[in-house]
């Protein structure tokens, strides 16, 4: 019996020191709240801030727009003044419509099917290009090849014609000589 009291005794005591705990948080609540109010009738700036905040919660409404109705006359000046650009929009979706059978064809649908073809075309591709860079190179080595023989031959030709020239002229100083 006296252990239920105890027991009894000591769960009072912590619900009372709690609602103690409540009771001061909410004073504190209610002094925040006063000294605010306080501040906000003393001060005239945060007056007008108030305000200008309930402004801007309304101009944030995206009904606002619906609510600020543009004057028939003014959607046809707009609409009017940009006449020559939605014309030429028109064309270009007109010719997009038409164009778009030719999206559909056979060849476009088939087109990742030739990308494995094209792939191997162009490594051939390439590949040939590196021929080609041997080939002009070793083309160069042949041309530089025959214009040092071309220029040798000349040269060579050039000799014989001299020495021929003098076997002939000493040919003639003779028979002159008897």
């Amino acid at each position: 019996r006296r252990r239920a009291q105890v027991d009894k005794g000591s769960k009072g005591r912590a619900v009372r020191s709690e609602q103690a705990q409540i009771r001061k948080v909410a004073d504190g609540l209610v002094k925040v709240q006063v000294a605010l109010g306080n501040i906000a009738s003393k001060r005239e700036r945060v007056k007008i801030l108030y305000k200008k905040i309930e402004d801007l919660i309304k101009y944030l409404d995206p009904e606002y727009i619906d609510r600020i109705a543009i004057p028939e006359a003014s959607k046809l000046q707009f609409i009017l003044a940009e006449e020559q650009f939605i014309l030429s929009q028109v064309a270009l979706l007109e010719q997009v419509n038409t164009l778009v059978p030719m999206l559909d064809s056979a060849s476009i649908k088939a087109v990742p099917e030739h990308a494995a073809r094209l792939q191997r075309l162009a490594q051939i591709h390439i590949q040939q290009q590196d021929q080609c860079v041997e080939i002009t190179e070793e083309s160069k080595a042949l041309l530089e090849e025959y214009n040092k023989t071309t220029m040798l031959l000349s040269k060579q030709f050039v000799q014989w014609d001299e020495l021929l020239c003098q076997l002939e002229a000493a040919k003639q100083v003779k028979p002159a000589a008897e």
